[in-house]
């Protein structure tokens, strides 16, 4: 039943106001529909014909007359509405990240959604994902890091990155290390064509192994460049002979070579005796990224070494020589940009036994 209809009485003003409105292109169809309402019933239309031109049922005229008569041009607002209660609240943030702070359940290595979801035993897995991604926690990714537990990080730090920073005059500043057992495996590989038009290089899965080559490397630091040879083992005899080489490169120079900690490269007294233009400075213990020519080796994985197939041991080494040959005549020195290189403990570091 359709109560009845309200006398409406619009001030000049007013008029102007919903006239406006009516005119404007960018009015909501919404608040249009009302203005319209609230002028033809001032013109004293009856409900029913209102309706019938404006397109909406006659209760809706009604209670826009209504509104109109009883708060003026507020009354044509939409009231504030309370909205459904939220589910979950802070709280039951509080409670996902404070889970996410113990051990996963026995047997599995990390906390996925559905586990999370489980355990809290009152929260959708869905709504356990919107949060992660809120705070853009990932629960796949995973970190790696190295702690130097070295007691003279320091100083060791300092000699290396003072031969980076202000090297000593007439003296030639190298990065020599190792990479070990570089495999040449045979692989299956050429263009693979999808069924989208999309062409994509690929290799096979399996592989045919040719054996593996050690591979020596010395990295001139003020121009860049690297001396390169092959080696079966990577023993003391085989660095040694390496460093032979070396030497032999710059003769009559004086040499500050970087290395890393690995047995075969100390205890080496008698050999530098022999050699008294060299002079060996060691990284800190598990700070092996100090070491320039790692930057080298890692330059070398990433533009010759992955994706390519070798037939033969000979085929690889000749391959990585190309690459040697090829980058030496290019070869830029690196800069390093790191101001500060200082031992510092991680805050709240958790190691767990299991």
């Amino acid at each position: 039943m359709i109560p009845e209809a309200r006398e409406v009485h619009l001030s000049r003003k007013d008029r102007k106001v919903l006239e406006a409105c009516c005119r404007s292109p960018v009015t909501l169809q919404r608040d249009l529909k009302r203005a319209r309402i609230v002028l033809l019933a001032a013109d004293g239309r009856s409900t029913r014909s209102i309706a019938k031109e404006v397109g909406v049922q006659p209760r809706i005229v009604s209670l826009w007359r209504h509104r109109y008569a009883d708060h003026g041009l507020e009354g044509l607002q939409d009231k504030p509405r309370p909205g459904k209660q939220r589910i979950y609240t802070k709280t039951t943030d509080k409670r996902i990240l404070k889970l996410l702070d113990k051990p996963p359940p026995q047997g599995f290595a990390r906390w996925t959604g559905p586990l999370l979801a489980e355990a809290l035993g009152d929260v959708d897995v869905q709504y356990v994902w919107r949060f992660l991604r809120s705070h853009k926690i990932d629960l796949v990714a995973r970190k790696s890091w190295c702690e130097s537990n070295d007691p003279n990080f320091t100083a060791k730090a300092a000699d290396v990155v003072g031969l980076y920073v202000a090297p000593p005059a007439k003296a030639i500043v190298l990065c020599v290390d190792e990479k070990p057992s570089i495999q040449a495996l045979e692989r299956a590989q050429g263009y693979l064509k999808l069924p989208n038009g999309r062409a994509l290089t690929g290799q096979s899965h399996d592989y045919k192994r040719h054996g593996t080559t050690t591979l020596f490397a010395a990295l001139e630091v003020a121009t860049g460049k690297i001396i390169a040879t092959h080696s079966k083992r990577r023993r003391r005899v085989e660095f040694l002979d390496f460093m032979n080489s070396v030497t032999a490169t710059f003769p009559n120079r004086k040499l500050h070579v970087i290395l890393d900690n690995l047995n075969t490269h100390k205890k080496n007294e008698d050999w530098l005796k022999a050699h008294p233009n060299v002079q060996f400075h060691f990284t800190p213990i598990s700070a092996p990224w100090l070491n320039q020519v790692e930057v080298w080796f890692s330059i070398l994985q990433g533009q010759s070494l992955s994706g390519t197939s070798f037939t033969s041991l000979k085929q690889l080494q000749e391959h990585i020589d190309a690459y040697v040959n090829a980058y030496n005549d290019r070869a830029e020195p690196f800069v390093w940009t790191k101001k500060k290189v200082r031992q510092r403990r991680f805050k709240g570091r958790r190691i767990t036994q299991l």
